[in-house]
């Protein structure tokens, strides 16, 4: 494991060494409960393996980036979203709001979410 990946929060999440509130897993992703939700339902799904961001994964593992996606969606028929509705949010780059390094799927919905983009 790199230094990066050893101080990684999701990562450590991912081998149980910090709790979270897991939603689903597989072998590949790890799904759990964002600790400061942005709406009802608020999933964060990741990739087991360490990527830094989205165009990483997608360079490294188009693959894998499909199961955190599939995982995605699979989290939204499990929480009752499926047929509301719900988003599913990279965030990459500082603009973005990125505070972890991991790459991550944000599963968000359960409620009639705002409006795409910049506020008013």
């Amino acid at each position: 494991m790199s230094s990066s990946e050893a101080d990684c929060l999701f990562c450590k999440i991912v081998e149980g060494d910090v709790p979270s509130t897991p939603v689903y897993e597989n072998g590949t992703t790890y799904a759990f409960r964002d600790i400061n939700p942005q709406a009802r339902v608020h999933v964060l799904v990741v990739a087991r393996q360490h990527h830094e961001d989205a165009g990483a994964l997608a360079g490294d593992d188009p693959a894998l980036l499909a199961d955190v996606i599939l995982a995605g969606v699979e989290v939204a028929r499990q929480e009752g979203i499926e047929e509301s509705g719900y988003r599913l949010v990279f965030n990459t780059g500082d603009d973005a709001g990125r505070t972890v390094f991991h790459a991550h799927l944000h599963v968000l919905g359960g409620e009639q979410l705002g409006l795409f983009g910049r506020p008013g």
